[in-house]
């Protein structure tokens, strides 16, 4: 019975060593290295994509903080002007490179 424990466990351990080596190898290939490349990419895509959703939310909250300052000491709504139909239309940039002045004319 112990001889056979210890079949097992050995066994056991072949294989989990055996995957292991397989594994190990196949990420020095040049394809291991590029998929482990792709994935710090998208996990560097994802983080920036994180970084800039945590951007907007603060800048939209410190906009909100602004506006309610603003509210609280002039008693005017920024915004208002525009949301009543008053002040300048936007305008929209133009463009000075000349492929923009080909393709306009």
């Amino acid at each position: 019975m112990k001889r056979m424990f210890w079949l097992g466990v050995g066994v056991a351990a072949g294989v989990a060593l055996s995957r292991k080596a397989k594994e190990t190898a196949h990420a020095v290939t040049p394809a291991g290295i590029a998929g482990n490349l792709g994935d710090a990419v998208r996990e560097l895509a994802g983080a920036l994509g994180a970084f800039g959703a945590d951007v907007r939310a603060g800048m939209v909250e410190r906009e909100e903080q602004l506006t309610g300052e603003v509210e609280r000491r002039s008693g005017v709504t920024p915004g208002a002007r525009h949301a009543l139909g008053g002040g300048a239309p936007q305008r929209r940039p133009r463009r000075t490179d000349a492929r923009a002045r080909r393709a306009d004319g």
